[in-house]
């Protein structure tokens, strides 16, 4: 996916059919907005970027929550950015501003006062974004960038982006995701809490040095290194000394700088004072207080792996966000295999018995698209219940009493590549109701559901229940099978099988949510073939 930017409003008219978007990301150090086109070929025209410093990080990092002076400094920017977007006639929906948060808001004990006082204020709605989406993003902004590099192409890439709040780290061979994960360590998180036990200034490098020595041991245990492994550093402070040490010509959408030669560049950084490194390179005074910890982050990081090098990206949040906005909501299949093998990869650490488990998804999923009139339910809620299906047994690694309810304890505090705290619910759910008792209101997490979410769990749930009694025997055997709805009755034809008996007694005992959930009963029977 291709992306330009222009320079002023008054550009060239774009065509018709393009449309107008903009995306705002409220960081740990300032607030930026992106104003871009997408054309009908789903290239992106960025028309405008801008930046405003607010110390958010400043606030959660040491006092656990926003003072009412940061809040209205938010507010402030967001009232002039809103400004602007008018200007661009650039209408307030979801579908053409997208408005995030990160760790600064999302740590901050007060961070509702932040988000409601924003949409009252600005109309703006804030989606307070966690790790896994974020990942998420990562992964769609940075593979194109993989696919385009032939020294990326063929390597472990480990996809390196050190903020104000945390570290997070994303590693792909090829188009397969092998890791992801989120550290506490963040280069204004750090400065922030030495100084407020009036640490001296002086320890600030050594104290680092130690942070991310048990950051890189977590790091050794969690994949292989081998002798094929790059670090693509992503984050405006390695972009500055991409910018400082190549020049402003040798920007592109890859840079690769010597580890020894960002080192001595990192060295001067730690030498200058805040306030020189802000008269000297003309820096905001939160990208100066960040600057050196970042740096020594990606330093020691590479050394520590063995590298002797670092490719620097021109990615960031907001550029994935607009290319998410390009693709629309619906999740790609290449990303869609990557969840489905973070699933898959959780059912084998639970020793999940996965010949059944992948063969009730297989089945789940073919109810879905057969009873597409009858349930309504949106796409996504397709790959939910497919995980939901290779899941629904996890809870026995616990114990086979009430498993059900350990597998909703097992995936509700699990991670699932791409897919966020609410999606991780639904599936937990889904899996938790796949046996005994109906939904209740009472129940932990269901009872934190909204309507619509609620009754797509109960139907999800249902289907599932069908899915599992269709592999009652455990023996994989029933592959076809037609659905048809009848007045009273909705009847699961399957072909094949002579003897039906133990999936039917299954869905005689599962079958009740089916009909509490759809107001028909369910029936099983043996599909004639003449």
């Amino acid at each position: 996916m291709s992306m330009t930017e222009g320079s002023r409003i008054g550009s060239p008219a774009s065509p018709a059919a393009a449309k107008s978007v903009a995306v705002i990301d409220i960081g740990t150090a300032s607030i930026r907005m992106a104003i871009a086109e997408i054309q009908p070929s789903g290239s992106i025209h960025v028309l405008e970027r801008l930046s405003q410093s607010v110390g958010l990080g400043k606030d959660t990092f040491i006092r656990g929550f926003l003072t009412k002076a940061t809040i209205e400094e938010c507010v402030r920017v967001l009232r002039s950015y809103r400004r602007r977007l008018e200007e661009y006639q650039i209408a307030q929906s979801p579908q053409q501003v997208r408005v995030v948060a990160t760790s600064a808001v999302s740590e901050a004990q007060n961070r509702l006062s932040l988000v409601d006082r924003i949409y009252s204020a600005t109309g703006f709605q804030v989606e307070v974004i966690d790790a896994a989406e974020l990942h998420r993003a990562m992964y769609l902004g940075i593979r194109p960038l993989l696919e385009a590099e032939p020294v990326l192409r063929s390597a472990t890439a480990l996809i390196l982006e050190v903020g104000g709040g945390s570290t997070d780290l994303l590693v792909l061979r090829g188009k397969t995701v092998l890791y992801t994960h989120t550290y506490r360590l963040g280069s204004l998180r750090l400065r922030e809490t030495l100084e407020a036990y009036r640490a001296p200034v002086g320890k600030l490098r050594r104290i680092l040095e130690s942070d991310i020595e048990r950051t890189l041991q977590e790091m050794r245990q969690q994949f292989d290194r081998g002798s094929n492994l790059e670090m693509v550093a992503l984050g405006g402070d390695v972009r500055f000394a991409a910018t400082q040490l190549l020049g402003q010509d040798g920007s592109t959408r890859l840079n690769t700088i010597s580890l020894d030669r960002l080192q001595r560049f990192t060295d001067r950084m730690f030498r200058l004072s805040e306030d020189e490194l802000v008269h000297k390179f003309h820096l905001a005074v939160s990208d100066a207080e960040s600057l050196a910890p970042a740096l020594l982050t990606y330093c020691e990081i590479a050394r520590g792996l063995g590298l002797d090098k670092v490719h620097v990206s021109e990615f960031n949040l907001r550029a994935a966000l607009l290319t998410e906005m390009a693709v629309g909501a619906v999740w790609t299949e290449d990303f869609t295999e990557q969840i489905v093998r973070s699933a898959l990869d959780l059912a084998h650490k639970f020793h999940v018995d996965e010949a059944h488990a992948t063969h009730v998804a297989q089945l789940s999923r073919e109810l879905f698209h057969q009873m597409q009139d009858l349930h309504q339910l949106e796409p996504r809620s397709a790959l939910v219940l497919y995980l939901a299906a290779l899941l629904h047994e996890v809870g026995m690694y616990v114990n086979d009493r009430a498993f059900h309810k350990h597998s909703l304890y097992v995936i509700n505090n699990s991670h699932l590549f791409g897919l966020g705290s609410r999606d991780v619910l639904l599936v937990a759910l889904v899996a938790r109701y796949h046996r005994r008792g109906s939904p209740k209101p009472i129940h932990q997490g269901y009872s934190s559901l909204d309507r619509a979410d609620r009754i797509a769990v109960a139907k999800m749930a249902a289907i599932l229940r069908i899915a599992d009694s269709l592999d009652a025997s455990r023996s994989q055997r029933i592959k076809h099978f037609v659905c048809a709805s009848e007045t009273d009755r909705f009847v699961v034809n399957v072909s094949d099988v002579d003897d039906l008996s133990l999936e039917q007694l299954s869905v005689q005992q599962k079958g009740p949510l089916f009909e509490e959930v759809f107001g028909v009963p369910v029936l099983l029977r043996r599909r004639r073939v003449s």
